[in-house]
């Protein structure tokens, strides 16, 4: 009976739960509609809105007493209608080819064993070991952290950003000279190390074109950034960023909580950028604040790459690109049918010898708004 009914369950409500080495979801929250009614084939609507534009000014705001405003200029809601399709995703993969299925096995025996150390001890986390249902919950949490990733970097088709779109920015604002190749890089440039995302020239333009773009903050007033660690690298190691770090920030700190300074939290590990558990539960990174960016690190990123002269004199050549997506709320979206994400059993049990298991979910994926994201990259030597 457990086995049958309650396993499925008991695993697919783990899938639901955030892990700290998957921030995407967190840090992007994307706009989720959910439809029970939908299946694969059919739209989900989400929606995307948009400012009135124009602010006027103080005096064409003004009324008289004898003037009617009437209802002949009525305005409704800015919003545009996305449909996004719904599509069938499952996991595992193969691991030889990620576009064939594949699936889960586990032994009847090893299942039932652990059932009984989960009574006995009511651990669950100790359960999940036991039986190695942990990378099957892994799978499904990678797979979808990297998906709403993609879905940033569609912004990198718009174009090179600046103050009046959304797009792709290289360093000292190269760029590129087609899909794959990017303008060159100068001796002087190579010299002082200006192929490398630093504060003064780029974050600071890259902040300030999402702020000319009307860009929205999140909630808690700032932009947020999902950073590869290489990239993260480049901005700790640049001179503006350390001089910035190591002030102690507005105020006089308490000398006994050294840890509460205004910028202790840029040199803080833990739930500051990186994953930690405590008691056995995941405590989400809350990233720390620079130059009105939430900062977060993560180590799901695709492999980037671009064809570019450095400065070095050794011509151009392939180099790797670590990226940093920085973006307002509302950015991107997802619509999700049925029963949202759950894990099936497979009635094909030889002979009741494993439990055969996939997850599977109804979704579609949306870039909503490409002007409220920047895809900035650096430039490895």
């Amino acid at each position: 009976m457990f086995i049958d009914n309650d396993f499925p369950k008991l695993l697919g409500a783990e899938l639901y739960r955030p892990h700290p080495a998957y921030i995407v979801e967190m840090a992007a929250e994307p706009v989720v509609v959910h439809d029970f009614t939908k299946q694969p084939g059919q739209t989900v609507q989400l929606d995307r809105y948009r400012f009135f534009g124009n602010p006027g000014t103080k005096t064409s705001r003004e009324r008289t007493q004898d003037q009617t405003i009437g209802t002949a200029n009525s305005r409704s809601i800015v919003k545009d209608k996305v449909l996004v399709s719904l599509r069938e995703y499952t996991g595992p993969a193969d691991p030889n080819n990620t576009n064939l299925p594949s699936t889960f096995k586990i032994a009847r025996e090893t299942l039932m064993t652990a059932q009984r150390l989960l009574l006995d001890t009511g651990n669950l986390n100790m359960f999940h070991q036991s039986i190695g249902s942990l990378t099957l919950l892994d799978d499904y949490r990678r797979w979808r952290d990297r998906v709403f990733l993609d879905e940033l970097f569609k912004t990198e088709s718009r174009g090179q950003s600046s103050d009046s779109q959304g797009g792709y920015y290289y360093p000292n604002n190269k760029a590129k000279t087609n899909s794959t190749t990017l303008t060159a890089y100068t001796a002087t440039e190579y010299a002082s190390e200006r192929f490398k995302f630093n504060v003064k020239t780029d974050l600071l333009e890259v902040v300030k074109s999402l702020r000319k773009r009307h860009a929205p903050v999140f909630t808690d007033g700032y932009y947020r950034c999902i950073a590869d660690p290489s990239l993260m690298k480049d901005l700790r190691a640049d001179q503006g960023f350390r001089e910035v770090a190591r002030y102690p920030g507005m105020g006089q700190p308490n000398p006994l909580m050294g840890a509460m300074a205004p910028n202790a939290a840029i040199y803080g590990g833990g739930q500051f950028g990186q994953a930690q558990f405590v008691g056995g539960e995941p405590v989400m990174p809350a990233g720390f604040v620079f130059e009105g960016v939430r900062f977060f690190e993560s180590t799901n990123f695709p492999a980037k790459t671009i064809t570019v002269d450095i400065g070095d004199g050794n011509g151009a050549a392939s180099k790797t690109t670590p990226a940093g997506l920085f973006f307002g709320p509302q950015a991107i979206g997802v619509g999700i049918g049925g029963p949202n994400a759950q894990v099936l059993i497979n009635n094909n049990d030889d002979f009741s010898r494993f439990i055969i298991l996939i997850w599977q979910l109804y979704a579609g994926f949306a870039n909503l708004n490409k002007d409220f994201i920047t895809t900035a990259f650096t430039v490895t030597e």
